[in-house]
């Protein structure tokens, strides 16, 4: 009776262990998926509160906004429309500023953060899922192009690369988490749909 007992006990107990096993691989399967979800919120160690969404318009905006300085700065001794000239002013004294705030983001959250150096070797197959984004033989077409033809190229060029922001930052605001990712993502749809207006404006006829 004493044995028949014990092995009764051994076998509630490797049955327990076996459910408890089968729930913490249930609990791990969670987390992974919630980690992979672009849509499952995170807590980072300051308290704020993110999701993958929110990493990745961080993330591709950087370098995206890197690039649009660059641009900018290809107009450094061209001779520019006056309105043209304001506007490229205009895009770096917001987007510098921007890239700042995005890369504490991405620090503060422990995400990598990209390598936004040069604007002039972004593009090709590795940013080929950022819209707008220009090719590396863009960028030298740009730096290349004659006085007569620069100000009608880069105008072109700054509107693909404005509407592809703008997709960017519509697809924050509608799988975002973080507040203030949200919010500069109205802000960035809102300056550079303003910015593509002026720009078709100045189009030469």
């Amino acid at each position: 009776m004493f044995a028949l007992t014990r092995i009764k006990n051994v076998a509630i107990a490797s049955a327990a262990v076996l459910a408890l096993s089968g729930a913490l691989a249930a609990c791990g399967d969670d987390a992974t998926d919630a980690t992979a979800d672009p849509s499952a919120g995170r807590t980072a160690e300051n308290g704020d509160v993110f999701n993958g969404a929110d990493v990745q318009f961080a993330t591709d905006m950087i370098p995206h906004h890197a690039q649009a300085i660059e641009m900018v700065a290809l107009t450094q001794g061209r001779v520019l429309d006056p309105e043209v000239a304001a506007i490229a002013d205009e895009i770096r004294g917001a987007q510098e500023p921007e890239i700042q705030t995005m890369t504490t983001w991405l620090t503060d959250w422990g995400q990598d953060v990209p390598d936004a150096s040069s604007g002039m070797d972004m593009g090709g197959d590795d940013m080929s899922s950022m819209s707008g984004m220009m090719s590396p033989d863009e960028m030298t077409g740009l730096a290349e192009a004659s006085d007569a033809e620069f100000q009608d190229m880069w105008i072109e060029m700054m509107i693909a690369h404005h509407t592809g922001a703008i997709e960017m930052a519509q697809a924050e605001q509608g799988n975002g988490e973080f507040p203030d990712a949200i919010a500069l993502a109205k802000e960035i749809e809102s300056a550079q749909q303003i910015e593509i207006e002026q720009l078709e404006g100045l189009l030469s006829p």
